[in-house]
């Protein structure tokens, strides 16, 4: 398909939002058969890049080709008309209609005096689920279903369009292994029968097990488009970000002192059993090992989050009470939950009010949380963590996955806390922002703060580990230095080898 005419075509495609430039004169190529990565940091112009191609902005200036001819996409419709479809990282279903009926909202057949066909709507559904080779059942309500199946209905549902033209954002953000693989296997299927694919990740692995090109933008620019096979990981971050992989892991050498969190003999019947550990002050622990092994559940135990059957917690030689967040909060635990959207923030609520929720009684005086006293305490936070924000009363969901990932640290950090425990701390991020969340781990170490980071990503555990922990199905397999830590002893570990290879 390399030589084939591309399938959309975008020239010189530039956008402006008053005086701020998201575009200038970008390109992109997408041809039948293949799957082009669009990688970037954010604020790249990924996002507007994929609204334009949606219909939902207009292109200031630049011309947008379909099978060689200029066209106009005045809006979604008429994407969707041009065989466009999206399919973003937050499905938009509607959670009390089956997955058949969501896939034909507004275009079901019908039968008679305009009554829906809802037999025909099973069967076509059924249809289009057994072409991409999932299980899934049509009558089935879509609320309950785990984000990859939701994924799915949207998939199907683009092919109920008749889409040509498959725009996938960060599908895999939210999916274990697993389903990345079940996602993957229908991608390639729908490669394989000639639908053109945009895939937007910032998961490296994923963009070179999955892509044949991989086009590269900084600041809202065009920077390179290349095959996969001709580019390395080292030299698309130094496109993505302007500087080499080393500064992603601004790892500082910090003074390990006296034992700031102990956990001993934690059992939790059925999910973990007799975990025992220790993190010293100035010193970052990485938790690692694979999806399902339980470490988020050992860290929610630890915080009183869950409860659990045996073993004790202590901080600063005190022991916890069980299931008492309280408790933990105020002996200087602090957790970063895994997901931030569900768990770490209220979505519908300012940046300035998630960033202080953690210290509002803190705040308040004589009872009552003045609005000046909280934005003042925001605006701090924001600041040394260089939150990007066009006003601190804006809702925390109009920011971008990285400032929204900032807001949440910053809401633990203004505890001042003695252990920090960070769930995959930079997971759906950008390089750039991850070097900033990495470059804040390693300067609390370095004033006294236990850090434990549980990370599914290896070359951040190497990178920012003093040592490294790994479980495997529950248990704790190794407890492996910094410098004994590579990549073969941390997965022999975590598939139940043990330590040593």
């Amino acid at each position: 398909m390399a030589d084939s005419p591309p399938v959309l075509e975008l020239r010189n495609i530039s956008k402006f939002f008053g005086a701020v430039q998201a575009l200038w004169n970008v390109k992109l190529e997408l041809r039948a058969g293949e799957v082009h990565a669009l990688v970037g940091e954010n604020g790249a112009g990924k996002s507007t890049l994929v609204k334009t191609l949606a219909g939902a902005h207009q292109p200031d200036s630049g011309m947008l080709l379909l099978d060689g001819q200029e066209v106009v996409l005045s809006g979604p419709a008429d994407a969707q008309a041009a065989g466009i479809a999206v399919i973003y990282q937050e499905p938009t279903l509607f959670p009390d209609l089956s997955v058949a009926e969501n896939i034909f909202m507004g275009r079901q057949p019908l039968r008679g005096l305009r009554r829906i066909d809802a037999k025909a709507v099973r069967a076509k559904a059924a249809e289009l689920f057994d072409r991409l080779g999932v299980p899934l059942d049509p009558d089935r309500p879509a609320r309950g279903l785990s984000i990859a199946d939701q994924q799915l209905v949207e998939i199907a549902k683009a092919l109920a369009f008749d889409a040509r033209i498959l725009i996938m954002d960060e599908p895999t953000a939210a999916l274990s292994g697993v389903e990345v693989e079940r996602l993957f296997a229908v991608v390639r299927s729908l490669r394989e029968s000639g639908t053109a694919m945009l895939f937007i990740s910032h998961r490296f692995d994923e963009v070179f097990a999955l892509c044949q090109r991989i086009t590269v933008m900084r600041d809202g620019r065009w920077v390179s488009t290349d095959s996969a096979d001709a580019l390395t990981v080292d030299e698309m971050v130094r496109r993505m970000v302007g500087r080499e992989v080393s500064a992603l892991y601004p790892k500082i050498d910090a003074a390990v002192g006296e034992p700031r969190l102990e956990v001993r003999g934690l059992t939790r019947h059925g999910v973990f059993a007799d975990v025992g550990f220790t993190v010293r002050a100035g010193e970052i622990v990485a938790l690692a090992g694979l999806v399902g092994a339980g470490r988020s559940e050992v860290a929610r135990a630890v915080f009183g989050v869950d409860r659990y059957d045996a073993g004790e917690v202590l901080v600063d030689g005190r022991r916890l009470p069980r299931g008492d967040t309280v408790a933990a909060i105020a002996a200087g635990l602090a957790l970063v939950p895994e997901d931030r959207r569900q768990q770490g923030l209220v979505m519908e609520m300012s940046v300035e009010h998630n960033a202080t929720l953690t210290r509002r009684w803190s705040l308040s005086r004589l009872g009552l949380l003045f609005g000046e006293t909280e934005r003042e305490a925001a605006q701090f936070w924001s600041a040394r963590l260089q939150v990007k924000a066009a006003r601190l009363t804006d809702p925390v969901s109009a920011l971008s996955g990285g400032n929204q990932q900032k807001v949440v640290l910053a809401k633990w950090l203004s505890t001042d806390p003695r252990v920090l425990m960070v769930d995959e701390p930079t997971r759906g991020i950008d390089v750039g922002t991850k070097a900033e969340v990495h470059r804040l781990l390693s300067e609390l170490a370095g004033q006294g703060v236990a850090v434990l980071m549980i990370s599914s990503e290896l070359p951040e555990v190497l990178g920012m580990a003093d040592r490294v922990l790994v479980m495997h199905e529950g248990r704790l397999t190794a407890d492996i230095p910094r410098k004994q830590a590579d990549e073969e002893t941390v997965m022999y570990a975590a598939t139940g080898q043990g330590g040593t290879r």
